[in-house]
C-alpha cells in the first residue's frame, strides 16, 4: 500500500497543518477520538479494533499525529539534540522544543473542529496517553470521557524505560525495506506482551505497511523533543475533573506499570485497568476486553 493509495484520504487543515484522519461507524453516532503514540502512524489502530469500537455505538476517528504518517511533516524545524534533551531533564531543567505535546493536542482539537464535534471522547496510547491527558487539561469542555492507554502522568520520580526498550527508540530504523521491516519484528519481541502469543506473521504484515504508507524516520525525535519539552502533568491531573479510564499492561518495559498506576492515582475517581501479560502494545487477544471496557466507561458520560 503506497502513498499514492490514500490521495482521496480525508484531511482537515488546523494549526497551520494538515491532519490525515479515516472514520469508521455511523457519523451521528457518539465521536471517539483515537490518538496514537511516538513514531506511530493512525493505522496502529487496526481497522478491527475500530470495527469493534464503532460496533459500540461509536463514531471512530483515527488520524495521524503531525510528523508521522500522512500528516504535515515539519522540516523546517530541524532534528533536535535528544541526547541533549534528556540530560537537561535529567537537570531538572525544561528544554527547549519545536513544538511540544499542547501543539499537538491543539492539532486534535482543530481536526474535531475541522469535523463539526463539539466533544468527544478521547482515547490516546503511550504518547497519545500523554497528549490525550493535554487536551483534557487545557481543553477539558471537548473531552467527554479520557482514557490513557500505557502512558503516564511525566512525573519524574517514576521508574524509567529499560534499556533495550528505550534502545528501540533511540537507535535509528535502517532505511532499506526488509532491514526495516526485520528490526520492527526485533523490536516487537523486545518491547511486546510477553503473556500473550507472538504472531510473526502479522507484525511483518503490519511493519510492511506502516513502510510503504509513509517511512518518515526523522519525525520521531521531533515528537520525542516535545515529550521531553513538555515536563510533568501530575499536579494538573489532579484538579481534572473529566471521567478517567486508565489501562495499562503488567509488563511494559517502555513505559513501566507505575506510570499507569500514578496516571489513576492523580486523577480523581478514575479507573484502572491493569491487563497481566500485556507489554508496550495492544495484542489482538485483548482487543474485545479493552473495546469493552472503554465503551462501558463512554457510558458513564
Amino acid at each position: 500500500m503506497g502513498i499514492a493509495d490514500h490521495t482521496d484520504m480525508p484531511r482537515v487543515c488546523t494549526n497551520g497543518i494538515e491532519i490525515e484522519y479515516e472514520t469508521f461507524g455511523d457519523p451521528s453516532a457518539d465521536p471517539l477520538l483515537l490518538i496514537m503514540g511516538l513514531r506511530a502512524q493512525m493505522i496502529l489502530w487496526e481497522e478491527e479494533f475500530c470495527r469493534l469500537l464503532a460496533g459500540h455505538g461509536h463514531h471512530v476517528i483515527r488520524f495521524d499525529n503531525r510528523d508521522v504518517g500522512l500528516s504535515t511533516r515539519l522540516e523546517e524545524a530541524g532534528v533536535p539534540r535528544i541526547r541533549v534533551m534528556m540530560e537537561q531533564v535529567e537537570r531538572g531543567e525544561r528544554p527547549e522544543a519545536p513544538y511540544r505535546l499542547s501543539d499537538m493536542g491543539r492539532d486534535a482539537v482543530g481536526l474535531l473542529d475541522g469535523l463539526g464535534i463539539d466533544a468527544a471522547h478521547v482515547v490516546g496510547a503511550s504518547m497519545g496517553g500523554m497528549i490525550g491527558q493535554t487536551v483534557a487539561i487545557e481543553h477539558p469542555e471537548r473531552v467527554r470521557t479520557l482514557t490513557s492507554i500505557m502512558s503516564s502522568t511525566g512525573h519524574p520520580g517514576l521508574p524509567r524505560a529499560k534499556p533495550e526498550a528505550m534502545a528501540v527508540l533511540l537507535t535509528p530504523p535502517p532505511r532499506d525495506r526488509e532491514a526495516n521491516i526485520e528490526r520492527a519484528v526485533e523490536a516487537a519481541r523486545i518491547i511486546g506482551s510477553p503473556g500473550f502469543p507472538f504472531d510473526e506473521e502479522r507484525i511483518r504484515a503490519r511493519a510492511a505497511r506502516t513502510y510503504d504508507r509513509a517511512f518518515y524516520p526523522k519525525g520521531l525525535a521531533r515528537q520525542l523533543a516535545a515529550i521531553l519539552g513538555s515536563g510533568s502533568r501530575r499536579k494538573a491531573l489532579e484538579a481534572l475533573r473529566t471521567p478517567t479510564l486508565v489501562i495499562h499492561g503488567d509488563m511494559d518495559p517502555l513505559v513501566p506499570v507505575e506510570g499507569g498506576l500514578d496516571t489513576a492515582e492523580a486523577v480523581p475517581g478514575a479507573e484502572l485497568l491493569i491487563i497481566e501479560g500485556m507489554g508496550h502494545d495492544l495484542p489482538p487477544e485483548v482487543w474485545p476486553r479493552i473495546a469493552d471496557t472503554i465503551a462501558r466507561h463512554a457510558r458513564k458520560a
